[in-house]
């Protein structure tokens, strides 16, 4: 099964590495975590944006769940979860660091009840977040 992982790839990089932790944690569970980070799916030709919105598209299109680390800004992750919860309307799973003071108002506001958000204080509370996510499928 796959399990789409989204994070900061080009915006806030500062929690960029719990991003790749969610990447691994879901991959242990021998799920297919589409990321750009995931090695599985390094590109060896560049790819311009368009090929890159329709990588990315594909990829949230076979995928039955969404992961994703929003401690810090990023449009695109925020365009993907959207795009997860209604036009695909698949469950998305949102992490942020408890440092963080303010998570988007987007996110924390959205009533979706495909929408499960929880704060993390550190790997172990990551992993609990997603293994407790991931077992439902």
């Amino acid at each position: 099964m796959n399990i789409y992982c989204a994070g900061p790839i080009k915006g806030d990089k500062t929690y960029q590495q719990f991003y790749k932790k969610i990447i691994a944690q879901v991959s242990k569970h021998n799920f297919t975590a589409f990321s750009e980070f995931n090695i599985l799916f390094e590109q060896k030709i560049k790819l311009n944006n368009k090929k890159i919105y329709e990588r990315d598209i594909a990829w949230l299109r076979s995928s039955k769940a969404m992961i994703a680390e929003v401690s810090g800004p990023s449009l695109g992750v925020g365009f993907e979860i959207s795009y997860a919860l209604f036009e695909l309307k698949i469950p998305v799973l949102a992490l942020y660091n408890r440092e963080v003071k303010k998570v988007s108002a987007m996110i924390a506001g959205c009533s979706s009840p495909l929408l499960t958000i929880y704060s993390y204080k550190d790997d172990d509370e990551l992993r609990e977040h997603i293994n407790n996510f991931v077992i439902k499928f």
